[in-house]
């Protein structure tokens, strides 16, 4: 299942708006990152300095760990980016990755803008690391203060926090990222199929 990400123009109507890839990367090979994919397809202007970003190694916090599956005090690079649409912030994303997986990539890089064509999960495949499945966790919370000011949110305006853990074949996680997104400024659709029951009692019998 991938949900689609897509940010709304100030004044326009959720639903006239085109979705963007699911992910950070509009595809490995693609020559955009799905936000600047969606600004693409919706008309809308993008500019490098849209995305400003700081690379740090860290000591992995809690939730970080687990999902890298790391001991405590382990360290990790993290890769925190601030997106906005003209002057108006639109969402924080902050990946982690294992210093083995991203050591010498652009992925450490903390030059604005995306990681170069094809966005982080072209770097992780050309380090040898090609994505395979990811899982995406979302849930809404009251902003705290510091998110407030950040995201430049009205009063009493909520936040959406998206947990993703993008793994390869064989299950290795090779990102596991944390995204906060003003939730009047975005929306997420998700298709996908439903098991048939009826089918699978048949094959059993």
């Amino acid at each position: 299942m991938f949900g689609d990400l897509l940010t709304v123009a100030e004044g326009a109507d959720r639903a006239d708006v085109e979705l963007g890839a699911p992910g950070e990367a509009a595809g490995r090979d693609g020559d955009e990152v799905a936000f600047i994919a969606d600004r693409v397809a919706t008309g809308r202007a993008y500019r490098r300095n849209e995305q400003t970003q700081t690379v740090s190694r860290v000591e992995a916090p809690p939730a970080v760990a687990a999902a890298h599956g790391l001991p405590a005090g382990a360290e990790v690079y993290a890769r925190a980016r601030l997106v906005k649409e003209g002057e108006q912030p639109t969402h924080t994303l902050t990946s982690y990755y294992r210093p083995e997986h991203v050591e010498g990539t652009r992925l450490v890089d903390p030059t604005p803008g995306p990681a170069g064509r094809g966005g982080g999960f072209r770097v992780l495949y050309d380090a040898g690391y090609e994505i395979d499945h990811m899982k995406e966790e979302l849930f809404a919370r009251a902003p705290s203060p510091d998110e407030v000011k950040l995201l430049q949110l009205p009063p009493g305006e909520p936040v959406v926090e998206l947990h993703r853990t993008t793994y390869t074949a064989d299950d290795t996680v090779v990102e596991f990222a944390i995204g906060v997104h003003a939730a009047s400024r975005f929306a997420w659709e998700y298709d996908f199929k439903v098991p048939d029951s009826a089918k699978d009692r048949e094959g059993q019998q």
